[in-house]
């Protein structure tokens, strides 16, 4: 769980590089989206899983479930400078891959993270 979300961090980063290039600026809303839920959400939960497992777990799910959410709707479903296809050109490539990644990223962990929760709960 660590190592992925260890990568889903990198990941973000480097996409949050092509956004800035690109100029693809978010609203504040949505950039308070990012911090809290997509960055800060999956790292706060495993650390708190280091004390208490399963809420560690559930809160890595939870983030990682929403986040996909925002990013499958927003890099390919809206239409938006947001979307992987109105990236300027020069980005796209790098923007669209790190997008790609951030949503297998996110739906292997919250998955991993249900099963590993639903586990500990009948080992328990």
């Amino acid at each position: 769980m660590t190592a992925l979300v260890g990568a889903h961090l990198i990941i973000a980063i480097v996409h949050g590089m092509a956004h800035d290039r690109a100029h693809v600026m978010l609203p504040p809303a949505a950039m308070l989206f990012v911090f809290v839920v997509i960055l800060a959400g999956p790292v706060a939960g495993v650390a708190l899983a280091w004390r208490a497992e399963r809420a560690g777990l559930w809160l890595v799910a939870v983030a990682m479930a929403g986040s996909f959410a925002f990013g499958l709707v927003n890099h390919f479903v809206l239409a938006s400078p947001d979307h992987v296809a109105h990236v300027d050109a020069a980005w796209r490539p790098l923007f669209a891959t790190t997008a790609t990644l951030l949503a297998l990223t996110e739906a292997a962990a919250c998955a991993l993270a249900i099963a590993l929760a639903r586990e500990r709960v009948t080992a328990s």
